[in-house]
């Protein structure tokens, strides 16, 4: 069984919530190699690898997002896995605790189209939200839905007593969550995504958590930067293709 407190010298002031998870013991699991020069975390669809790279503990990762420290992975993954590691980019979010600005995220919150409300997710939800493909996110990290929403905290927008779009916890660690965000493909590009963030957000203040914030594509560093993020660096992961 790895010590976590042997591997964490390998992940030290990597900014990565998940990996902090793992390391405080809240979620994920790790794995090291004999002689403990490498290590991996895995943390929901996410494998963080650190240390000497080593191709027989990368064989053992499972995927499907393998994320590097050093760019001296990149080849032993490449050698491991072939054409089913495609190469993709990220962008990482700054983690500025004092840069919101509550009446702007009120405003973004309170903008929503006629016919839609906001509504903190509830343990009522959590089955239907974890049953459909673009919502699942927000509440599969946790054991049940009670547990979702006592460790997790999320929003969704109704329309017609139904949720379309929402904003909640991929994973939590102590101090706060990473956040997740998705709208249902029929009700996009009507706002929504920005009203559950802002709303979010400000939830997240009120409780003293921080909303941290990985952006998988240019558009959601767009949807960070208009809730108040700065973007940080981009970097390297791996999209293993079964």
């Amino acid at each position: 069984m790895t010590c976590l407190q042997d591997i964490a010298p390998l992940f030290a002031g990597w900014e990565e919530t998940m990996v902090w998870s793992c390391l405080q013991g809240v979620m994920g699991r790790a794995e090291a190699n004999a002689d403990g020069s490498a290590a991996m975390i895995v943390n929901r669809d996410f494998v963080f690898l650190a240390g000497k790279p080593d191709p027989a503990l990368l064989a053992k990762a499972s995927g499907p997002i393998l994320v590097p420290r050093t760019e001296d992975w990149n080849g032993p993954i490449e050698a491991v896995f072939g054409k089913r590691a495609v190469k993709e980019s990220r962008y990482a979010i700054k983690k500025e605790p004092d840069v919101f600005d509550r009446e702007h995220l009120e405003r973004l919150a309170a903008a929503l189209p006629e016919g839609y409300t906001l509504r903190m997710i509830g343990e009522d939800l959590v089955p239907g939200l974890l049953g459909e493909g673009w919502s699942k996110d927000f509440c599969s990290a946790f054991d049940s839905p009670e547990d979702c929403c006592h460790r997790g905290v999320g929003v969704v927008a109704m329309y017609e007593g139904v949720p379309v779009a929402g904003a909640g916890s991929y994973s939590v660690y102590r101090g706060g969550i990473e956040v997740e965000i998705d709208t249902r493909k029929d009700h996009r590009r009507r706002g929504l995504a920005a009203a559950c963030g802002a709303r979010l957000i400000l939830e997240c203040l009120d409780r003293g958590l921080y909303p941290s914030w990985d952006a998988i594509d240019l558009r959601s560093v767009a949807l960070a930067e208009k809730l108040g993020y700065h973007r940080g660096e981009e970097y390297t992961t791996y999209w293993l293709e079964r």
